[in-house]
């Protein structure tokens, strides 16, 4: 629609047509001949019939996934004897306290209802309480449930909940109210696939070796229902957080596709071993899980959702406001920010991609996390909402926004005194 509008416009220079809108080349792209468009032509809201269908399936379908958490590698039975709710949040598990009856939240207030035991664990996720588990309790004539059937949804990853249910036997953040598309970086996806009886030592070992809010989604592709298809490399990135995308095309790490519906076909089928196809001919891919197809029908809806995702504003107090006037000013001067940070969504991701030796991940030895992709390049992150995710960078290196504005001090040579990178901290817990 876009590319229609701006061919009936009458053929001026770029600059009169930025002129009128009333925005700078500094604003809007990354070069001198490189404009953002979408800040002069915003884009499209998304449907919102979709979005409301698109929210069930980014938080509770599991596109057939059973076949591979339950049938390979046997988590359910894991889950139903082993995993008590303590457990489960020790290791970055989330529970959604809006799905909890009145009485199940008297219970563990009161301390009636056990954390210590496996069948309150099966209690929730009956509930769909556990964020991104679905699971298929049954209860037998004695009354014990048991775990039928496990698989995980898009919400395991990037949902987490607020700190508004906390008791003295639960830290604050494990239970609360759904926080849709934040990144859950207390994670421990490799904890916990490493549960399954069916993994080898070796590979048990490699997911271990990952740690919270860390995965490697090359390592293990799951084709035709089985693991261990991936590149063999283990260098887990950061789990992303999956706001603040409308108007970015390229929405990965590295940009591999131009939109949402190409990563979410990816995970779902070659990470979730969801029943679909996944080909890409860059890397020589060309997965098949299932004799059917339960992911293609729902990506458009799923993908709605996830624009209508917006960042989370900051806190209030949590940055110094003229100090953040000053950072501003160093964003779009002397700290350079703003060559690639560009436009409303500070990424110039729509124009161009990034050379591997534009990353600041401190782990820059072959093969790099961009050498693993479909592109061999970067797209620039957008920073709406920066505040949120700590760690960063892809490989998670800088646990702090300093440590961020320190590194790119050195390495880019910007002659930032400590006041001035103070100031452009402040500006990044703004936006």
């Amino acid at each position: 629609m876009h590319a229609r509008l701006i061919s009936r416009l009458p053929r001026v220079p770029l600059l009169a047509l930025v002129a009128v809108a009333g925005l700078s080349l500094a604003s809007c792209g990354g070069g001198d001949d490189e404009v953002d468009l979408s800040t002069v032509f915003p884009p499209t809201p998304p449907n919102p019939t979709l979005v409301g269908q698109g929210q069930p399936i980014f938080r509770f379908e599991t596109f057939g996934d059973e076949t591979f958490f339950t049938d390979v590698l046997q988590l359910n039975t894991v889950v139903e004897t082993a995993v008590t709710p303590t457990v489960a949040l020790g290791v970055g598990l989330k529970v959604d306290a809006e799905a909890l009856p009145p009485a199940v939240v008297q219970g563990v207030q009161n301390g009636s209802i056990s954390l210590t035991d496996p069948q309150t664990t099966l209690a929730l996720i009956e509930l769909d309480a556990v964020l991104g588990l679905k699971g298929q309790v049954t209860t037998d004539a004695n009354g014990v449930k048991h775990l039928a059937r496990l698989g995980v949804t898009c919400a395991i990853c990037h949902s987490t909940v607020d700190n508004s249910f906390s008791t003295p036997a639960i830290p604050a953040g494990n239970i609360g109210k759904r926080l849709d598309g934040w990144p859950n970086r207390d994670l421990n996806v490799g904890a916990i696939v490493a549960l399954s009886p069916a993994l080898p030592a070796a590979v048990k070992a490699v997911y271990n070796s990952w740690g919270p809010g860390l995965y490697d989604d090359r390592f293990n592709i799951v084709d035709g229902g089985t693991p261990f298809h991936g590149d063999g490399v283990n260098k887990p990135a950061v789990i992303p957080p999956a706001y603040g995308l409308l108007g970015v095309n390229k929405t990965t790490f590295t940009g591999d596709g131009n939109d949402i519906a190409y990563w979410n076909r990816y995970v779902a089928v070659t990470q979730f071993g969801g029943h679909g196809t996944f080909t890409e001919p860059r890397l020589n891919l060309n997965v098949k899980n299932g004799t059917d197809d339960l992911v293609s029908s729902k990506l458009p809806a799923l993908q709605a959702y996830q624009l209508s995702l917006e960042p989370p504003a900051p806190p209030a107090g949590s940055f110094d406001v003229a100090a953040a006037a000053r950072g501003q000013a160093l964003f779009n001067g002397k700290a350079q920010c703003s060559t690639c940070h560009s436009g409303p969504r500070f990424t110039d991701a729509n124009e161009r991609l990034h050379p591997q030796s534009d990353s600041m991940s401190l782990d820059t030895s072959t093969p790099t996390h961009a050498d693993r992709s479909a592109t061999k390049q970067y797209r620039t992150t957008p920073l709406r909402g920066i505040w949120q995710h700590p760690p960063y960078f892809h490989d998670g290196s800088a646990p702090t926004l300093d440590v961020v504005v320190a590194r790119y001090n050195d390495r880019r040579s910007l002659g930032l005194s400590a006041a001035e990178m103070a100031d452009l901290v402040n500006y990044l817990k703004s936006i």
